[in-house]
């Protein structure tokens, strides 16, 4: 269900008189305007002046970032693109920060580089994050969801060979799977992850059981393609544009886009350590600040979104063709066996800021799929974890300062593909309700 927005409160508390004069200062007009803009009870400049301006004065003052030069870990994968492009477009300097783009090679790597310090942020898993949050899927460590990066967007490909048996979406898998008994093998990119939990959740809605009927392997985005190739896997789920990929090499088909198994579900996020927010609270806004500002670019046109891809598909980055990247990105698809359409529902990296506020019921979403499937044996506090987890504060701090609007509640609803509403308001009942889930369900 749609959230209404609103628009984003100023900066911080708010700039107040002495602040106030001081960033009316820095606006190059007459005395007697500075004057006028310095004295306005209560209100803010941030509302009053020009964007670069404002965030010269914030830069300037108090609120400067204490670490300019960040490293922001990114996998190759096109919902990279705001945090290469805040970087490529030099967003990131109008908010006093360089954000140097570093590519990894799995998410296992970007997590404990991310635990160790190795890097200041990521492009990351939502579903990590609350894994390392929670000690599953890895080491025991705070962490930080400071935005969402991109709604949608990613896919479940299966094996042309299954294409070739007459698989052509979940319920035929299933028949055949009934039918052909044998060891059927499903890759995902990281146990506690988005992808995961998609792959787990759409073959439960079929009648699958990813536990018992099949066998889960964990596989590298980048790697995906050349493992179906050789005959690792009979499917896999994975960002794009290796879906994509997969079928202009005529090895796979799309099964199943993610936003049909949720609209609008979260993705990927920026993510960190709650010791990094806590040393350089300034430089986390400034982070967020400078990806909504790229996000804003990418959503606001089809030829912004191509000058993203051409970006994005250059060797250090996806390193792909650009077309496989653009095609999709702009909700042109087809699936690999004739049939194409447009998707209304393509990957969103904006969408008035929709697509990047850092909902409670999100992150809690998550957790419930870990206990669903046994990752967690027993149910966390789901919304006093999420609340530590996603900086709802750093958040409205940076989108005042790039004027994105915010949803009027930190929750949101939603009905998956199996018709079971999500609204985040009963997480214990949601997470033991489910028929096919792990064996072992404790009561507590």
């Amino acid at each position: 269900m749609p959230s209404r927005l609103c628009h984003a409160r100023p900066l911080h508390a708010a700039v107040h008189n002495a602040d106030a004069a001081a960033a009316a200062d820095a606006v190059p007009a007459s005395s007697g305007r500075r004057r006028a803009l310095a004295t306005i009870a209560g209100a803010s400049v941030m509302t009053l002046v020009d964007p670069l301006v404002r965030a010269g004065a914030w830069a300037a003052g108090s609120d400067a970032p204490e670490k300019t030069d960040v490293r922001i870990g990114f996998i190759p994968l096109t919902d990279c693109a705001s945090v290469v492009m805040a970087a490529a477009l030099g967003l990131d300097k109008k908010y006093g920060i360089k954000i140097t783009p570093t590519k990894e090679a799995s998410w296992a790597g970007v997590r404990d580089k991310l635990v160790n310090g190795e890097l200041d942020a990521a492009h990351v898993l939502y579903g990590l994050v609350y894994g390392v949050q929670l000690g599953i899927g890895g080491p025991k460590k705070d962490m930080a969801v400071l935005m969402s990066l991109n709604q949608n967007g990613q896919a479940i490909t299966l094996s042309a060979k299954l294409a070739e048996q007459g698989v052509r979406d979940g319920a035929s898998l299933r028949a055949l799977m009934t039918k052909e008994k044998r060891d059927y093998t499903f890759a995902q990119t990281f146990p506690t992850g988005t992808h995961a939990m998609w792959l787990y959740y759409w073959l439960a809605a079929n009648g699958i059981d990813p536990m018992r009927d099949a066998k889960a392997i964990t596989v590298p985005p980048p790697q995906m393609v050349a493992n179906m190739r050789v005959g690792n896997m009979d499917g896999f789920c994975v960002g794009e544009p290796w879906g994509a990929r997969a079928i202009a090499d005529k090895i796979g088909f799309t099964a199943e886009t993610t936003q049909a198994i949720w609209k609008n579900h979260p993705e990927k996020t920026l993510g960190t350590t709650a010791e990094f927010v806590q040393k350089y609270p300034n430089t986390a806004r400034a982070m967020v600040a400078a990806v909504l500002e790229a996000s804003k670019f990418i959503d606001a046109s089809a030829s912004n979104r191509r000058k993203t891809a051409e970006t994005i598909a250059a060797k250090s980055y996806v390193n792909t063709d650009m077309d496989i990247i653009l095609d999709r990105m702009l909700g042109r698809y087809t699936n690999g066996l004739g049939k194409t359409w447009d998707d209304p529902d393509a990957m969103k990296f904006y969408q008035d800021g929709s697509a990047n506020f850092p909902y409670l019921s999100d992150g809690m979403w998550f957790l419930t799929q870990h206990k669903r499937w046994g990752l967690l044996k027993a149910h966390p506090d789901y919304l006093a974890v999420a609340k530590q987890v996603n900086r709802i504060d750093v958040y409205k701090q940076a989108a005042a300062a790039a004027q994105v609007p915010l949803p009027a509640s930190d929750m949101r609803s939603a009905k998956l593909i199996d018709g079971v509403v999500w609204d985040g308001k009963n997480p214990k009942a949601y997470a033991d309700g489910f028929k096919i889930k792990a064996r072992s369900q404790p009561s507590d």
